[in-house]
């Protein structure tokens, strides 16, 4: 393993107050987003959708890291340029997400486990040789009664860190994401006492495998209510639990928390990594970054439609939505940015 290099790409990923765009979305969930706003669902404008991310201009003032679908990385541009070279071009560390996707966890009702480990050793080989030098792995945690159990927080903590482990010996930098959904209609407490409790587990895996904290970046939920919930905590509330959580559960030799926006509103998103900048920057061991997919691509989707006309202000919204979180990384965004 090139220890050194995992751990110098690792610190470019969270430098600069930059963060990563999560383009990783799978056949299904494209699609659904394609359906909703009534563009057809087909791999030519999946390609189209995606090139309109990557050659909009400036992206890498804010973005480190891009996270590539399978499918993305096997495309090219329409002037025959790969996906990765542009990105590499553009001073944006491509990635790419390795896991399976998840599916229902036998004997476990209403909880999932992520597959995709079979093999995963001699694709990383690949993605590694193909100029890719990061990759991500999503566990889904669902609250809900009785869940989650044990034995679905154990059995996805386990695969993250064999995951982990396989990356850091293919010389990609992983990205571990457990996911604690914010579906459902618990109280932001609740969301605090099983985040803590699966971070435990996964980081004691992580150690277990022999995965390098240095060379790794958590990507972890925010500690939020469920969306159901009657009570929705304010912006400086949802920000110190999440901190205090975090404190108490990741070691301070990770470089950086980049945190995935789970449903959240892009304007929400940025507010809540602002305020923790504002409050914490400079005095926690990690730094606190963000790696977004629809928090990001969401405004841009809505105006690009599928029609190649709405590429320029498709790509303004985009470029502003970057602008945002790089600003909250540096706790200045403020609702002003939004009105501009």
């Amino acid at each position: 393993m090139h220890l050194q290099e995992l751990i110098n790409t690792t610190k470019l990923l969270v430098a600069d107050n930059k963060g990563l765009l999560a383009m990783d979305e799978s056949y299904p969930t494209c699609n659904k987003r394609f359906a909703k706003l009534g563009i057809p669902q087909t791999a030519e404008l999946r390609r189209d959708y995606r090139e309109m991310i990557v050659t909009t201009a400036g992206l890498n003032e804010s973005i480190s890291g891009a996270i590539l679908f399978n499918e993305t990385i096997h495309q090219q541009l329409k002037d025959g340029s790969s996906f990765i070279k542009v990105l590499n071009n553009k001073g944006i560390i491509p990635g790419i997400k390795v896991d399976g996707g998840t599916v229902a966890m036998a004997g476990h009702p209403g909880e999932k486990i992520t597959e995709g480990l079979d093999n995963l050793r001699y694709r990383l080989e690949e993605y590694a040789k193909m100029g890719l030098r990061f990759a991500k792995w999503r566990a889904v945690i669902t609250i809900g009664k009785g869940i989650p159990t044990q034995a679905c927080i154990q059995a996805n903590a386990h695969a993250l860190a064999r995951y982990a482990a396989l990356c850091q010996e293919a010389g990609l930098v992983p990205i571990v994401e457990p996911e604690v959904l914010m579906d459902g209609d618990h109280t932001m407490e609740r969301c605090f006492e099983v985040t803590e409790q699966v971070l435990h587990t996964v980081f004691n895996q992580l150690y277990k495998q022999g995965v390098m904290l240095e060379g790794m970046i958590l990507k972890p939920n925010m500690i939020v209510p469920g969306l159901a919930c009657k009570k929705q905590e304010s912006i400086d509330e949802v920000a110190n639990a999440t901190v205090k959580c975090l404190l108490r559960t990741v070691p301070a030799a990770v470089p950086g928390i980049a945190f995935l926006s789970g449903g959240q509103s892009p304007e929400l998103a940025s507010a809540r990594l602002n305020t923790m900048n504002v409050r914490f920057k400079n005095k926690l061991p990690w730094e606190l970054s963000f790696s977004f997919g629809r928090a990001i691509q969401e405004p841009a989707l809505d105006i690009w439609h599928g029609k190649e006309k709405n590429i320029p202000a498709a790509q303004k919204a985009l470029y502003h939505r970057a602008v945002c979180n790089r600003a909250a990384r540096q706790g200045e965004y403020n609702i002003e940015m939004e009105r501009k």
